[in-house]
């Protein structure tokens, strides 16, 4: 026969000395439904059934902790004699980890997993062969037939030859003639030049119109220790507040060298003058 029991206030129920005590209250029906809030102030809830299905769509673990982030809560799956699996968020790593820890303490009522003092051992997670996304994790199958165990690259230098670098070889950077190159750890080259450069056989400017500069250290001097050679210009250069020394056809001074700076005879170009023409030049003034 049914039974309700109402009350205009608040029900107690207490039995012995009540949660300080050791008495127990046991409900034994099929069926116990709660249908208001359950709340349960107390250390520990002991489920000893099969199965439990849980409704919500969220659950909250850690709930009543208000610190700033910086303590582990997570899953612990009992495995017996062996050290248990565990799955929890390091709040100090910021990341979730997956793995194995043995049980510190086990009294029946309390719990202690090891994640922090070094007995916490990670452990392999299994995922699709394929991912389908960008951000999916990537199975070692799949890594393995994307590398297909491994990797080839294909170099060219300026003459366009090609060589190929496969796993396992070493892709070096020789420098000559005066050009060195040196490895650092992890990951750069840095080619140097020499102070004294060989077998160079021209040098050009970068840019269209661009000057070619030559210029020594401190009070040194830019020393050519051969011929030079001035080839025919094209036309007289526009005079600058420098010296410009350029080949022309040889006129009145039988060199072909001449010279401008707008500084000198107003700008006007003049040429030096070769020694027999000097010598002619001096007898015929006498």
């Amino acid at each position: 026969m049914a039974k309700t029991l109402k009350t205009s206030g608040d029900y107690n129920i207490k039995a012995g000395a009540g949660s300080s005590g050791t008495n127990q209250i046991k409900l034994d029906a099929k069926t116990t439904r709660v249908t208001g809030d359950l709340v349960i102030d107390g250390d520990q809830v002991t489920q000893n059934v099969t199965n439990t299905t849980i409704e919500d769509q969220f659950m909250e673990i850690n709930r009543n902790y208000s610190g700033a982030g910086a303590q582990d809560a997570g899953i612990v799956i009992n495995q017996g004699t062996q050290d248990d699996a565990v799955f929890y968020f390091d709040a100090v790593s910021n990341e979730f980890r997956i793995g194995t820890s043995p049980r510190q303490i086990s009294d029946g009522s309390t719990v202690a997993i090891d994640i922090d003092g070094g007995s916490f051992t990670l452990a392999n997670l299994k995922v699709a062969t394929t991912p389908s996304d960008a951000n999916h994790a990537a199975s070692k199958s799949y890594v393995d037939g994307q590398v297909g165990g491994g990797f080839s690259l294909k170099v060219a230098g300026d003459d366009s030859t090609q060589i190929t670098v496969a796993t396992g070889n070493t892709l070096q950077f020789s420098g000559t003639n005066g050009i060195t190159t040196a490895g650092s750890e992890p990951d750069t080259i840095t080619i140097g030049l020499g102070q004294n450069l060989t077998n160079i056989n021209s040098v050009d400017t970068g840019s269209s119109n661009g000057d070619l500069i030559l210029r020594a250290n401190g009070t040194g001097d830019v020393v050519i220790n051969d011929t030079l050679t001035f080839s025919g210009a094209a036309s007289t250069p526009s005079a600058t507040a420098v010296t410009k020394l350029y080949n022309k056809t040889a006129s009145g001074g039988g060199t072909g060298l001449f010279f401008i700076n707008s500084n000198i005879s107003s700008g006007t170009e003049g040429e030096l003058i070769s020694k027999k023409k000097a010598t002619a030049l001096a007898i015929a003034l006498g």
